[in-house]
């Protein structure tokens, strides 16, 4: 029945994801809070004609979250499904083969901001949703189970509005599981749940040198220059070799146990692959010692994202900068805390600092690492329903990225299931970004079947 609501309704549905996707919802930068209004009223006029009784934007210090509730079903369980309709900033557009916000289907795949992270797969669930609703026997249509979405605005710039809101109404995390689709497929064709994510502390370096920019041929060989400055302290917080130097960082590191490691081993993995198509470098670099899942699984990072400072424009400008800005961030792996690592960051760079700059670390925003336990039944009917569609179960793995709300999703004891319908290749936070499109149909029948499976098996914890 699923298979063919996707194949009938193939080309209404596409249409209905280039518009979500058209929107411009960049929770970072306040030009975009209107779009991200828009994003959330799209989610709410979509939930109502999706039938859903209950429909909220919660409102607070930042982008609403948007709350719905399925038809009540008295004794049947139920499943919170939660995702993210912000996106990250497009930069560089000049990269783009196709605009950003322009929704392009080329080769099977729809390429724009926010195709796989979150939209597409937010979009997915609600079709999933849809699909098993117009299939059920009941009057009201759907599977013998409730379900709950939350969606919230701001996952890619700190989560404060839901954290606000789960910790002032823990009772929105009451459910048998809650299912988190913001994941990918281990590899094309082999689906995978995950074990756990690393955590995040994104913080500003900030250097002043002197009280102005100054000519480069009147001061130069006795002024500071900011940006130089700046550097250096960056280069001595970590060693060429992809050490982290900030003292006592690894000290609550909690290695990965040898079953996990035993299991990797076993994954399916061509390095050639993963340098030439997700990488797109030549070499992969960092501490050489660890397999390359350790690196990116279990091992803190630290990365710079950014340099502003001194003139960046076309053409020449002598100028000695006054001051310099980098963003950083630190991933954080099991046994890491967000606010210890912060404290750490700022008196690595305090000691790195010269006697003539004034310097400061701005922590933005961050979130511990989650490890969660998959033995819950909630797991085994997704792998049930994956292997129904698919034809595998899903994989144990664990994600290098971070999703700073899931510990709070689980503060009502539910069990959270981490997964999702993109690929390794899919180009997050990348210019091109996509989805492939056969992910998205199969992914709704994946989690149509979830819905049956889970609603007929009780969802026991």
């Amino acid at each position: 029945m699923v298979r063919k609501f996707v194949q009938r309704e193939r080309a209404r549905l596409l249409g209905e994801l280039r518009d979500f996707l058209a929107i411009p919802s960049v929770s970072a930068l306040p030009a975009h809070a209107a779009d991200c209004r828009r994003a959330a009223d799209w989610l709410a006029a979509e939930l109502r004609r999706l039938g859903c009784p209950t429909v909220q934007l919660v409102e607070g210090r930042g982008h609403p979250v948007v709350w719905a509730e399925s038809p009540p079903r008295s004794g049947c369980p139920t499943v919170l499904l939660y995702g993210h309709y912000d996106v990250q900033p497009p930069d560089p557009l000049d990269e783009w083969i196709s605009p950003p916000f322009d929704p392009t289907v080329r080769d099977g795949r729809i390429y724009a901001r926010g195709a796989a992270d979150d939209k597409g797969q937010v979009f997915c669930l609600l079709k999933a949703y849809e699909a098993v609703r117009g299939a059920g026997a009941a009057t009201d249509g759907g599977a013998p189970l409730n379900v709950r979405f939350i969606v919230e605005g701001e996952e890619e710039s700190g989560g404060h509005m839901i954290s606000d809101l789960l910790h002032a109404e823990p009772w929105r995390t009451e459910a048998d599981a809650v299912v988190v689709a913001d994941m990918s497929y281990f590899a094309p064709g082999i689906p995978a749940v995950y074990t756990a994510l690393r955590g995040m502390c994104y913080a500003e370096i900030a250097v002043r040198t002197l009280r102005r920019d100054l000519h480069s041929g009147s001061y130069g060989g006795v002024a500071p220059n900011a940006i130089e400055t700046l550097v250096r302290i960056l280069a001595g917080l970590k060693s060429a070799e992809g050490e982290i130097q900030v003292p006592k960082l690894y000290a609550a590191v909690e290695p990965p146990t040898a079953g996990e490691l035993k299991a990797w081993k076993r994954l399916p993995f061509d390095k050639k692959r993963f340098l030439e198509q997700e990488v797109t470098g030549k070499a992969l670099t960092g501490l050489k010692q660890h397999s390359i899942f350790e690196r990116v699984w279990a091992l803190p990072t630290l990365e710079i994202h950014g340099i502003r400072g001194g003139f960046t424009g076309d053409g020449a400008k002598t100028v000695i900068p006054a001051q310099a800005t980098a963003k950083v961030s630190l991933r954080l792996v099991p046994g890491q805390r967000f606010e210890q690592v912060a404290q750490q960051l700022t008196r690595a760079v305090a000691a790195l600092a010269p006697r003539w700059a004034d310097v400061e670390v701005r922590i933005l925003h961050g979130g511990d690492p989650v490890q969660v336990d998959t033995a819950s039944p909630a797991y085994a009917v997704l792998d049930e329903a994956f292997e129904q569609v698919t034809g595998k179960p899903a994989v144990r793995v664990r994600a290098g990225g971070s999703i700073p709300i899931v510990p709070e999703l689980g503060l009502a004891g539910a069990p959270v299931i981490l997964t999702g319908i993109g690929l390794p290749d899919d180009g997050l936070h990348s210019p091109n970004e996509k989805l492939d499109l056969e992910q998205l149909w199969s992914g709704i029948e994946v989690f149509s079947r979830f819905f049956e499976l889970f609603g007929k098996k009780g969802g026991a914890r």
